[in-house]
């Protein structure tokens, strides 16, 4: 389990989720965006609940692995979204392919993929 202190709360949630968390919300701080994730949590009685968090540029998160008791909290699906979610913002990276020397006109069409390069 890992407990995950944010806005001067805390929160105590599985390890795998707090951790896809964390990248999403880095992720996110580098686009400059935002977003809000439900999450489940295990309350101070052992039960399990939901909370919403905001997470952006401005989130200042910490995570830290706990000694727990009880049941791991899971979520597969969770972090299975929260991975592809920051795939999806991951940088881009130009595609690269046209010879530097290509006869490349202002006109796509008018290139020649035949040429000899």
């Amino acid at each position: 389990m890992d407990r995950i202190h944010y806005a001067g709360g805390e929160l105590l949630t599985g390890s795998n989720i707090a951790r896809a968390l964390i990248a999403y919300a880095e992720a996110l701080a580098q686009r400059e965006s935002a977003a809000s994730i439900d999450i489940p949590v295990r309350h101070d009685d052992g039960s399990v609940g939901r909370a919403k968090i905001l997470i952006g540029p401005a989130s200042q998160l910490l995570t830290e692995s706990e000694t727990f008791s009880g049941e791991e909290l899971v979520d597969e699906a969770l972090v299975a979204e929260l991975d592809r979610l920051t795939a999806s913002l991951s940088t881009m990276r130009p595609v690269t392919g046209i010879p530097s020397d290509a006869n490349v006109t202002d006109d796509p069409i008018d290139f020649d993929w035949n040429e000899d390069v």
